[in-house]
C-alpha cells in the first residue's frame, strides 16, 4: 500500500512539472521577439512557423574563428559557407572550456585558463561566429560545460576546487572510465566550483557582441542554452538532476527568453550506472526541450570488423533507443532531439580516404526514422550529426590530437579520424543535403518545393 502511495505521489509530481513547463513555454513564446526559436507543444516555432531541422556539431567553432593561437577565420568562412550550402543551418557549439592547456587530450587554447581569467581572443572568435551563422540564418545550440575531461570541464573545476590531479581515462595508461566520471560527479556537491561554473555562465550568457552590438541574450541566432554535453551523475544521480533544475533556473533568471536543454545522452545502455533518467532529467519547468545521443560503437552494439550482421543488429538497437525516448518525451510533451549520432568509415579505418558506405546507409536509415516520426507528428523535432570535420585532416589518422594541429570533428581524446564528416565526402554530403531538404519545412509563405532554403 505504501508503494502505491509513492507511486502515485511521484507520478503526481511529475505531471505537475511537465504541466509547469508547458505553462512557461507557452510564457516564453509570448514573450519571444522576432526571429528566436520558440517552443509550441512538442515542436519548434520561429515567428508562429514550424521549425524542424538537420544539423551538425561544430564544437571547435569558437576555437577556429579566434585570431589568436589555432584560429583561422578564413577557414571557418569556408566552413559555413559549404554548410549552409547543404542546407545545414543548426551548429553545436562549445562556448566553455577550462585550461591549463599544459593538460593532456584537452582543446586548447582553452577560453578558461584558470578560475575567472578569460582568453580574449577566444571571447572574440565566439562573437565572431556567432555574427557569421547570423548573417547565414543558422541557429547555434550553446554548450556551457562539460562532463568529459577533452573541454576541461566538470573536472577542471573539481581539480581546482579540491586541488586533485584529475584521474584521465583511457588513453591514459591505465585509466578507468567509472574512476574518471566519479571523479567528474564530485562537481555536483561542490560549492566552490559551482560558484565558478555560474560566474562563467554568467559572463556568457550576459555578454554582448562585439560585432553585432547585440547581448547574446537578446540574440535570435543562439536556439538554446545546453547545461553541459553529456552530464551524468555516475555514483551521485541525485546531484545532477538538483544541479539540472537549479542551473536551468539560473539560466533563465538571467535570460527569460531563449530555450534552455540539458545536453543528456538519455539512458545510455546503462541508465542506472551513469545516473541518468530520461524522464527526470527532462522534466523540470525549466529544461525546454529534451536531448538524447546514439553511439552504437562506443556503447558496444557494433564492430565496424565483423560485417553485416553486427551492423544489423547495431541498426535495431538504434532503432529500439531511438523510438523508446521519442515515446518518453512524448510523455513529457516536449520536443525531443537527437543532437549526436555518428558511424566509423568502413572496416573501422580512420584514413579519409577510406569508404565510408556502411556510414551513408547508416545516416540515411538515422535521417528515415526522424522523418518517419516527423510525418506521424512526433516529438522529434531535429536531428545533428557528428560531428564535421570540412576541410581538416588529421596530422595522424587514429592518432590523438595535439594543439597545433587542424580541428577536425573528432574531439582531442577520440582517434582522429573516427567520426569527422569531410568536404571530400561526396556521397555523405550528397545524404545530407538531400534529406535537410526532405526534413526542413519550408521558408515562411513559401510552398514546400522540395528545395532548401538557403537555395531559393
Amino acid at each position: 500500500m505504501l508503494t502505491k502511495t509513492l507511486r502515485l505521489a511521484c507520478l503526481l509530481l511529475l505531471t505537475s512539472q511537465v504541466s509547469s513547463a508547458a505553462a512557461r513555454g507557452r510564457a516564453t513564446e509570448a514573450a519571444a521577439p522576432p526571429g528566436f526559436v520558440t517552443v509550441r507543444g512538442a515542436g519548434f516555432e520561429i515567428d508562429g512557423k514550424p521549425y524542424r531541422f538537420l544539423g551538425t556539431n561544430l564544437w571547435y567553432g569558437m576555437n577556429l574563428a579566434s585570431r589568436g593561437p589555432g584560429g583561422d577565420r578564413a577557414r571557418l568562412l569556408r566552413e559555413l559557407d559549404r554548410l549552409s550550402a547543404l542546407g545545414v543551418k543548426n551548429l553545436r557549439i562549445v562556448a566553455a572550456s577550462e585550461g591549463p592547456d599544459t593538460e593532456p587530450w584537452r582543446m586548447a587554447p582553452a577560453l578558461q585558463k584558470k578560475p575567472g581569467v578569460y582568453d580574449k581572443e577566444l571571447l572574440d572568435g565566439l562573437d565572431f561566429l556567432l555574427a557569421e551563422m547570423g548573417q547565414r540564418d543558422m541557429r547555434a545550440v550553446v554548450v556551457l560545460n562539460d562532463f568529459w575531461h577533452w573541454s576541461g570541464g566538470m573536472a577542471q573545476y573539481v581539480s581546482w576546487s579540491q586541488g586533485l590531479p584529475i584521474p584521465y581515462p583511457p588513453p591514459a595508461a591505465g585509466g578507468d572510465w567509472d574512476v574518471f566520471q566519479r571523479f567528474a560527479a564530485r562537481f555536483y556537491s561542490d560549492p566552490k566550483a559551482m560558484k565558478r561554473f555560474r560566474k562563467l555562465v554568467k559572463r556568457v550568457v550576459t555578454r554582448k557582441n562585439g560585432y553585432t552590438r547585440r547581448r547574446y541574450r537578446d540574440d535570435p541566432t543562439i536556439m538554446a542554452w545546453q547545461l553541459a554535453n553529456e552530464p551524468r551523475g555516475t555514483g551521485d544521480p541525485a546531484g545532477l538532476q538538483k544541479w539540472i533544475d537549479e542551473t536551468a533556473r539560473y539560466i533563465k533568471s538571467l535570460d527569460p527568453v531563449h530555450l534552455v536543454t540539458t545536453g543528456c545522452e538519455g539512458e545510455t545502455p546503462g541508465p542506472a550506472a551513469a545516473g541518468l533518467d530520461f524522464l527526470k532529467n527532462h522534466a523540470g519547468p525549466d529544461i525546454d526541450y529534451a536531448t538524447m545521443h546514439i553511439w552504437v560503437q562506443n556503447w558496444g552494439w557494433y564492430d565496424p570488423a565483423l560485417g553485416e550482421d553486427a551492423f544489423e543488429e547495431g541498426v535495431r538497437k538504434m532503432s529500439a533507443y531511438f523510438s523508446d525516448h521519442e515515446a518518453k518525451a512524448r510523455r513529457l510533451g516536449k520536443p525531443l532531439v537527437l543532437e549526436e549520432f555518428g558511424l566509423a568509415r568502413d572496416v573501422g579505418s580512420f584514413e579519409p580516404a577510406a569508404e565510408a558506405t556502411t556510414r551513408n546507409r547508416y545516416f540515411v536509415l538515422v535521417f528515415q526514422k526522424v522523418a518517419a516520426a516527423a510525418a506521424v507528428g512526433s516529438p522529434v523535432a531535429g536531428v545533428n550529426f557528428w560531428a564535421w570535420s570540412g576541410e581538416g585532416r588529421p596530422v595522424q589518422p587514429g592518432g590523438v590530437w595535439k594543439p597545433g594541429q587542424p580541428f577536425t570533428g573528432d574531439p582531442p581524446h577520440e582517434s582522429q579520424g573516427w567520426y569527422g564528416v569531410y568536404d571530400s565526402d561526396a556521397e555523405t554530403l550528397r545524404i545530407v543535403s538531400d534529406w535537410t531538404r526532405r526534413l526542413t519545412p519550408a521558408a515562411k509563405g513559401t510552398p514546400d518545393s522540395g528545395v532548401p532554403v538557403s537555395a531559393r
